[in-house]
């Protein structure tokens, strides 16, 4: 994070990645790391709004109509809310890589690399 930050990247947490992060640190009671993600924040950070999901809700249903479902049809799918707010960056004139371990999922959504493959 910090060598990205050096070499001018604007790093941004999208809420969604928060939540699925946050909720998973606060299971395991690991505090410190709770910290860690509350610093993370102070970066960037991408609320979910109501034309993210509306986005999302339209990535959903065109997935499912080509057959490319991300999760179970009862799930939320945090995945399509990742890349419908990574869309709407884009829109707004940013250029977006989400970083990601799984980048099968993202795959013909938005640009994605792995965590470790980024470099600056």
């Amino acid at each position: 994070m910090d060598r990205l930050g050096d070499a001018g990247v604007w790093v941004v947490v999208p809420e969604v990645t928060d939540y699925e992060v946050r909720r998973e640190l606060l299971r395991l009671g690991d505090a410190r790391s709770v910290d860690r993600l509350d610093t993370m924040r102070q970066l960037g950070y991408e609320p979910i709004t109501t034309p993210i999901m509306r986005r999302a809700a339209q990535l959903w249903a065109e997935l499912r109509r080509q057959g490319r479902p991300l999760a179970d049809r009862h799930a939320l799918d945090a995945d399509v809310i990742l890349a419908a707010t990574a869309l709407e960056l884009v829109e707004r004139g940013h250029e977006v890589m989400v970083a990601t371990s799984n980048q099968r999922h993202l795959e013909g959504l938005v640009p994605s690399a792995r965590w470790e493959d980024l470099t600056y």
